[in-house]
């Protein structure tokens, strides 16, 4: 007990490019709303299968936003107007709640299976903590 491995190695994430971990987590959203579109179409309801495939859309749409969103908020740019880029931070949720709402008064979806859709991040950051767990495992150095 007097001795433990040391962490992680730099060589399994310093070679990383800026925006890997953006592109992987997108990359893994879609798979994951095709994924359950998919099997939604076979297994449940056309409304059930719309929800899903509108949550997902929407959370894919959110996800854009968001990034675009913060990389306004801290770059320089922005220094001279950001209310302008705070009051677009926050409008991305009342458009999404407005989609939302309206093709559900219209009864078109869903609504739990649309936020199913939009909790499509969530499995996305599941895969990729799977993913850093494992190459942390995989490049650590011997405990001797």
């Amino acid at each position: 007990m007097s001795r433990i491995a040391d962490n992680v190695s730099g060589q399994g994430f310093a070679d990383e490019p800026i925006g890997a971990l953006e592109s992987r987590l997108i990359r893994v959203m879609r798979a994951i709303v095709a994924l359950a579109v998919i099997m939604s179409a076979v297994l449940a309801p056309w409304r059930v299968t719309a929800g899903i495939a509108l949550g997902g859309g929407l959370a894919l749409l959110n996800y854009h936003w968001l990034q675009t969103s913060v990389r306004a908020l801290l770059s320089e740019a922005t220094v001279k107007r950001p209310r302008v880029t705070i009051t677009r931070y926050i409008l991305r949720y009342l458009i999404v709640g407005a989609v939302v709402f309206a093709v559900y008064a219209l009864q078109w979806i869903s609504l739990p299976a649309t936020i199913v859709g939009l909790c499509a991040f969530v499995p996305a950051l599941f895969v990729e903590a799977s993913r850093q767990f494992y190459l942390a495992i995989i490049y650590r150095e011997g405990s001797s």
